[in-house]
C-alpha cells in the first residue's frame, strides 16, 4: 500500500536479491498487488505481472495475499487500513512510526487477538536494525538507557551549523534545497519525528505501553550558531537526541538538543546519518550506526520484516517474538510499576548561556543563585565583551556548565537569574548528556 520512495526501494531490492532472500526465508516472497492512487505511475514501476489498484481495500480483500505492507504514512487512512488488514487475518509490515507511537497499543492488541504479526523495523532509524537488537539481540539485558540521533534532517542541519557557522534558518534552507528537509519540516525540526521513534524504543526497552503523549519534545529551532561554537570550545557537540532512561522513580522519555562530549562516537555522527546508543547491564554500551532514511536503506528493514514473517507465520502465535519484546500476559505488573516521568523530575546536567552587562559583580550574583539552589557548577566561561558585541560593547556572554540536578530545581534557578537587571536577554538552557557507560 503506497509505492512512493520506500515502496519503490522495497520492490527493487526484493527483485534484485530474490534468490538470496528465498534461500534465507525458505520460500519466495513475491509482490502480487500494489495499491497506489497514481495507478499509471505505479504500474510502470511494478511491471505487467503485478496487479495495480487505486483502492487499498481491494488488496486487503484478496484471499491469496498473506502480508500487507503499509507505506502510506500518517495517522489517518493508514490506521483504518492496518486494522482492517489485521481483521482480515493478514500480517502487516509498516514503516509508520507516527501511527505506532500514537495508536500502537490498540494495533498490537488487535494483532495479538487475531494471531497475526505487525512488524515495524523500518519505523525507527531506517536501515539500522535497532528494533531487532532491542527485542532479540539484547534480550538478556536489563536495558538502562537509550540515546539516539534518530532524525537525519535535524542532524544534517546541526552539522551544517557547526561546520559552516550558519544560523538555523540558513541551514534549514540548505537542507530543503538538497532534499534532506521537507517543504514543511515541522515534524523534523520540532522533534516530533524523533519522539515517535523514541516512544517505540522506550516501550520495547522497558516493557511499558507506547505513550507518545507523555514524551517531552523540544526541537532545534531556537539553537544559535553561538551556542554551537561555545559548546565546541568546551569540548562538546550539540545533537538532537531521543533519550529514554530507566530510573528508580520511573522512565524518562524526552527529545531535545543535548551537549554530548566530542570524544563520544555518537558526537561524531554527521550529516543525515543516524546512530543509537544502548546501555545494558550485561553488555555495557553498544552503538548502532547507519542510514536512517532513504529508499533502499529503509527497504532493507522492510524486507527483513517480510523474511521474519515468512519464517514465523506457521509458528504458534504464543511462541513468536512479542511485538514489544515482553510477553503480553506478563506486562500488567511491569507496566504499572513504571510511570513516564514529567520533565520536572528528570535529572541531568546543563549548559546555560546568559547575555549579561559587562560590569563587576555580575558573575558573583549569578553563581550565588546557582549555589543557593544547591546546584553544583562544573565550569564557567566568560567571553570578552569585544568578542561578543564588537569593540566598545557593554555586554558579554556568561556560560555555565552544571553537574546533575533535577529539572524543576534548574527551572527555579533560571527564573531567579532571569529576574536580575544585569541579565539582558532570555537565558539559553541546553541539557548536557555525558553518555558514559
Amino acid at each position: 500500500m503506497g509505492l512512493g520512495v520506500v515502496g519503490t526501494g522495497t520492490f527493487n531490492v526484493l527483485a534484485r536479491n530474490q534468490e538470496e532472500i528465498k534461500r534465507r526465508a525458505g520460500r519466495g516472497i513475491e509482490i502480487t498487488m500494489v495499491a497506489d492512487l497514481d495507478v499509471a505511475k505505479a504500474q510502470k514501476l511494478a511491471g505487467p505481472k503485478v496487479q495495480v489498484v487505486a483502492d487499498a481495500r481491494a488488496l486487503i480483500a484478496n484471499p491469496d495475499i498473506d502480508i500487507v505492507i503499509e507505506l502510506i504514512g500518517g495517522y489517518g487512512i493508514a490506521k483504518t487500513l492496518v486494522l482492517e488488514a489485521i481483521a482480515a487475518g493478514k500480517h502487516v509490515v509498516t514503516a509508520n512510526k507516527a501511527l505506532l507511537a500514537v495508536h500502537g497499543t490498540e494495533i498490537f492488541a488487535a494483532a495479538s487477538a487475531r494471531g497475526v504479526m505487525v512488524a515495524f523495523e523500518a519505523a525507527v532509524a531506517g536501515g539500522i536494525p535497532i528494533i531487532k537488537a532491542l527485542r532479540e539481540g539484547l534480550t538478556a539485558n536489563r536495558i538502562q538507557w537509550i540515546a539516539g540521533i534518530i532524525n537525519g534532517t535535524t542532524n544534517f542541519i546541526l552539522s551544517e551549523m557547526r561546520d559552516k557557522g550558519l544560523d538555523f534558518d540558513v541551514a534549514l534552507k540548505e537542507a530543503q534545497r538538497l532534499g534532506y528537509a521537507e517543504a514543511d519540516p515541522t515534524f523534523d525540526i520540532e522533534g516530533v519525528d524523533a519522539a515517535h521513534k523514541a516512544t517505540l524504543m522506550s516501550a520495547i526497552a522497558f516493557g511499558i505501553p507506547v505513550q507518545f503523549d507523555k514524551a517531552y519534545i523540544e526541537g532545534i529551532t531556537q539553537l544559535s550558531a553561538a551556542d554551537i561554537k561555545y559548546a565546541e570550545q568546551l569540548g562538546y557537540r550539540i545533537k538532537l537526541l531521543g533519550i529514554t532512561k530507566r530510573t528508580p522513580k520511573g522512565v524518562e522519555l524526552r527529545v531535545h538538543p543535548s551537549l554530548v562530549p566530542a570524544k563520544r562516537l555518537i558526537a561524531n555522527v554527521e550529516g543525515a546519518m543516524n546512530a543509537v546508543m544502548v546501555q545494558g547491564d550485561a553488555v555495557g554500551t553498544t552503538l548502532y550506526y547507519g542510514k536512517g532514511a532513504g529508499s533502499e536503506p529503509t527497504a532493507s528493514a522492510v524486507i527483513a520484516d517480510l523474511v521474519d514473517i515468512t519464517r514465523l507465520h506457521t509458528v504458534d502465535p504464543l511462541n513468536r517474538v512479542p511485538h514489544l519484546a515482553f510477553q503480553p500476559h506478563t506486562l500488567d505488573q511491569a507496566m504499572s510499576d513504571l510511570p513516564v516521568l514529567p520533565m520536572g523530575e528528570i535529572i541531568t546536567s546543563y549548559y546555560l548561556r546568559l547575555r549579561v552587562a559587562d560590569q563587576t559583580g555580575v558573575l558573583a550574583q549569578v553563581t550565588s543563585i546557582v549555589a543557593q539552589a544547591g546546584i553544583s557548577i562544573d565550569a564557567v566561561l566568560q567571553r570578552e565583551a569585544d568578542e561578543v558585541g564588537g569593540e566598545g560593547s557593554t555586554q558579554t556572554d556568561l556560560i555555565i556548565l552544571t553537574h546533575d540536578c533535577e529539572e524543576a530545581t534548574m527551572n527555579a534557578a533560571i527564573a531567579r537569574m532571569q529576574a536580575l537587571p544585569t541579565v539582558l536577554a532570555p537565558i539559553t538552557r541546553i541539557r548536557k548528556e555525558e553518555l558514559a557507560g
